[in-house]
């Protein structure tokens, strides 16, 4: 008998380079119960981009609606546009026993911890070493000197906060850090007051139905 469960949202954040998002993939991939927030923002789609699936695309005014009316979970405004996750279809999936991904940087946890209380489960993901994450960065060829060299800068603010999150996973070996988030969540969909349902549940083995 499957027990009633509310589901979590679960915040990987790290500094650029660091894994998250290869962590990130990986444990979508395999697990049917975790899906991915889908953001609202104010900049226009780029080619192939899908309503809904990629982003909820929307204007400066309704955004700015959404802020005004507290349906957002967090927001935050990058060059000129604007980023923010609808609160409504979150909580629909927490209500349905869904958990929800979350790559959000410590502002953007900040806010969903202030927004989301015992919901939330955060997980920093951190480098095994300053050259290593230089090295990664190089390694992808994608980022031109400059770039790579404004990250690595960034880098040092962004690990920081690591104090303040849950769960800290230095990433020196890929499969090691996955399976450490997988039992991570495993641990985290066993907490007590997640288990919506288990009062009903004891209630009818105690009943001895």
């Amino acid at each position: 008998m499957a027990v009633r469960r509310r589901g979590l949202m679960l915040v990987l954040s790290s500094p650029s380079g660091a894994g998250k998002s290869t962590i990130s993939r990986a444990i979508l991939e395999t697990d049917d119960q975790l899906t991915i927030s889908v953001s609202a923002t104010t900049r226009p789609p780029r080619p192939g981009e899908v309503e809904g699936r990629d982003y909820f695309f929307t204007d400066v005014p309704s955004f700015e609606r959404m802020v005004a009316e507290n349906a957002l979970l967090e927001h935050a405004r990058v060059f000129d546009n604007f980023y923010g996750t609808p609160r409504q279809p979150v909580e629909a999936a927490l209500s349905a026993g869904r958990d929800v991904l979350f790559d959000v940087d410590w502002q953007g946890t900040q806010q969903l911890r202030d927004n989301a209380g015992r919901d939330l489960v955060s997980i920093f993901i951190l480098p095994p070493s300053h050259g290593e994450l230089e090295r990664r960065l190089w390694a992808r060829a994608q980022d031109p000197e400059e770039v790579v060299r404004k990250r690595m800068a960034k880098a040092a603010d962004e690990m920081s906060h690591w104090a303040e999150y849950d769960y800290i996973i230095v990433n020196d070996d890929l499969d090691d850090s996955v399976g450490k988030v997988r039992a991570i969540l495993a641990a985290e969909r066993a907490r007590r007051d997640r288990l919506v349902g288990m009062p009903d549940f004891v209630a009818s083995l105690c009943a001895g139905s």
